[in-house]
């Protein structure tokens, strides 16, 4: 028998049992006593790396022994607790982690001297022999159960949820048929409690059945809740919160509890958990963010902008990491996603955030405020990892810039425009002659046309439009005229590549909307220094470059009608009649929001009513 073999005499071996149980228990003590410790921090990393190579040592003299069923107890606990220690100090597990809980069912099978399934076999084969061997050792029990858990853990956070499955099933003992939800398997599972006298343990079955708990009911709600399935995100969300949950992990299932909510259409129910998320005073970004798109929802503008303004706080400030020696939610949580509607961000995203809704609100002089901020925070470096948000999507930061200059031109500040113009010209300026040979691959459908000369020509079109509000039509005509000899040699995409592109200048959209914009805007500044003429010329191509565009229609019918060209405006007005009652496409994305506000500068607010005006003035044939 194991018990009689067990070091060859049992007074001895109980002897030093007992030492090592002391050993693993003073271990563990002070694990938990760093862990509360509020010290200097080099201190506390060189007590928790003194706790763990104890731990370390003292598995390696237990592995040194042969396998027995007295001291398997204590040895597969201190390889509990050296597997949940280093998995807190890595944040995450490791294959080491895998190979030491393999480690641990080998030595049990060891001691009913079965060779286990062969390597091939897996993990999962591995675990069905030793719960079906430790039926014959009820004193392993205990022990098994807390290594079950970490195995758990472990598939939970690299998503092997069918091996986890099977394995809660078997914990269980209804294997055959039993349910794979695995909500409800954890809920089901019971691990045996510990004796009195069992070793210390950094975290037992249970509490490591808890965390398991809470940590799949928030991954399940957040995949529901991207995926829309909103009642049952709901109802896993709700779960999460009653669960095992830290202070920062309790502020994110609020947050996603309340985009839930707001996503129902339940706006106050979803205000009470933002607000709940924010008690306590700390600076949490997320529920910021969220409580930001409620507000918008809501159309409340000023507490949407107060919202991002301290959202931007929030993110600027340091927080400190405490350590914890568990195994916390958040270890088995996916990393942060980007396109999930709970990615928070960083600073600049943030005031990129805050500083668009200013400019799209009419907020001028704040938008162009916080832009040069945002310039200020990413031309120093102290926010290197700006990159484009995915929800919605966001600019590369050429596009930040061109929204930096409308916004500067937006508040009357032209000559701060030309700067940050000419700071963009200067960072893009040396990359244009490399990209005209790609125009040449692109034309030929052999690469993705490059998105550089189209920056370039948005800042000659925004440079001319500042040296217009500064009252230079020389200067704004020679902008435009280079934006349009710039813009006529790219071309659009193919519809397979513009499919993989919903914003930004390589749209065909975009491209038709830019030579529009400045076709009319050079147009403009003919028609006001007197030449109709070549006003005319420009206002045609960009009917021509838009067909429909009502603005480019306005100035044109504008135009003809000054130079008693009425035959002309008349044939022009019933083709326009035509082309508005045929049916309309929709669009499939919009404009980068620099354009979206050029638009609206060459817009004129006369102009539906002077085009009905002047269709209704057409109604008899006999007028043509």
């Amino acid at each position: 028998m194991a018990h009689q073999s067990f070091l060859g005499f049992s007074e001895a071996g109980a002897s030093c049992l007992d030492l090592w149980k002391e050993k693993n228990d003073r271990l563990v003590r002070q694990a938990k006593q760093v862990a509360q410790d509020s010290g200097v921090s080099l201190r506390r990393h060189k007590l928790v790396q003194d706790t763990l190579e104890g731990l370390r040592e003292l598995l390696h003299i237990l592995h040194g022994l042969p396998a027995a069923v007295p001291v398997l107890p204590l040895e597969l606990t201190v390889t509990c607790n050296f597997i949940i220690l280093k998995v807190s100090l890595a944040q995450g597990f490791t294959e080491d982690q895998a190979q030491d809980i393999q480690r641990g069912l080998e030595r049990v099978l060891e001691t009913q001297e079965q060779l286990g399934p062969r390597p091939e076999q897996g993990i999962r084969k591995l675990w069905e022999s030793v719960l079906c061997a430790s039926s014959l050792l009820p004193e392993l029990l205990c022990a098994l159960h807390h290594l079950a858990g970490l195995q758990a853990a472990l598939w939970l956070s690299i998503d092997r949820l069918e091996d986890l499955a099977l394995l809660l099933q078997t914990l269980n003992g209804n294997q055959n048929g039993a349910s794979k939800d695995l909500l409800l398997l954890l809920k089901t599972w019971n691990p045996p409690a510990e004796e009195s006298d069992a070793p210390l343990t950094l975290q037992n079955a249970r509490g490591l059945r808890d965390i398991l708990l809470t940590a799949f009911a928030y991954r399940q709600g957040l995949q529901e809740l991207i995926s829309g399935s909103l009642p049952r995100a709901l109802s896993s969300l709700h779960e999460a919160a009653s669960g095992l949950c830290s202070r920062p992990l309790l502020v994110q299932v609020y947050t996603a509890l309340g985009s839930c909510l707001r996503k129902m259409g339940n706006p106050q129910r979803a205000l009470l958990y933002l607000i709940a998320a924010l008690k306590g005073g700390s600076p949490w970004g997320l529920p910021l963010l969220e409580a930001s798109r409620l507000y918008r929802q809501l159309g409340d503008t000023a507490a949407e902008l107060e919202s991002l303004e301290l959202l931007v706080e929030a993110l600027s400030a340091t927080h400190s990491s405490e350590f914890h020696s568990l195994i916390e939610v958040e270890l088995l949580l996916p990393p942060p996603d980007p396109a999930s509607p709970l990615y928070c961000g960083t600073q600049s995203q943030a005031k990129h955030l805050l500083a668009s809704r200013c400019l799209q609100m009419g907020r001028a002089e704040d938008a162009a405020e916080h832009y040069l901020d945002l310039l200020a925070l990413l031309l120093d470096g102290s926010d290197p990892r700006f990159c484009p948000p995915t929800s919605p999507p966001g600019p590369c930061m050429p596009e930040v810039f061109l929204e930096a200059a409308a916004a500067l031109i937006q508040a009357g500040r032209a000559q701060d425009a030309l700067t940050v113009c000419e700071e963009l010209l200067t960072r893009t300026s040396s990359l244009l002659p490399k990209m005209l040979q790609p125009w040449e691959d692109a034309r030929k459908g052999t690469k993705e046309l490059p998105s550089c000369p189209l920056w370039v020509s948005a800042v000659y079109l925004l440079q001319g439009r500042a040296w217009v509000q500064l009252r230079a039509p020389k200067e704004a005509i020679s902008e435009f005229s280079r934006c349009l000899e710039l813009l006529f040699r790219a071309i659009p995409e193919d519809k397979e590549q513009a499919s993989n592109c919903e914003q930004g200048c390589r749209s065909d959209m975009a491209l038709k909307q830019l030579r529009a914009a400045a076709l009319i805007s050079r147009g403009l500044e003919w028609a006001a220094n007197g030449q109709d003429t070549k006003a005319l010329q420009d206002f045609l191509l960009s009917v021509q470059m838009c067909p429909g565009n009502r603005d480019a229609s306005f100035h044109l019918l504008q135009t003809l009608r000054r130079l008693d060209r009425k035959n002309e405006a008349a044939a022009f007005c019933w083709r326009l009649q035509a082309q508005t009652q045929l049916p309309q496409k929709e669009a499939t994305w919009s404009l980068p929001l620099y354009l979206e506000i050029y638009l609206s500068w060459i817009h004129s607010p006369d102009c539906e009513t002077f085009l009905e005006e002047f269709q209704t003035s057409l109604q008899e044939p006999r007028d043509l």
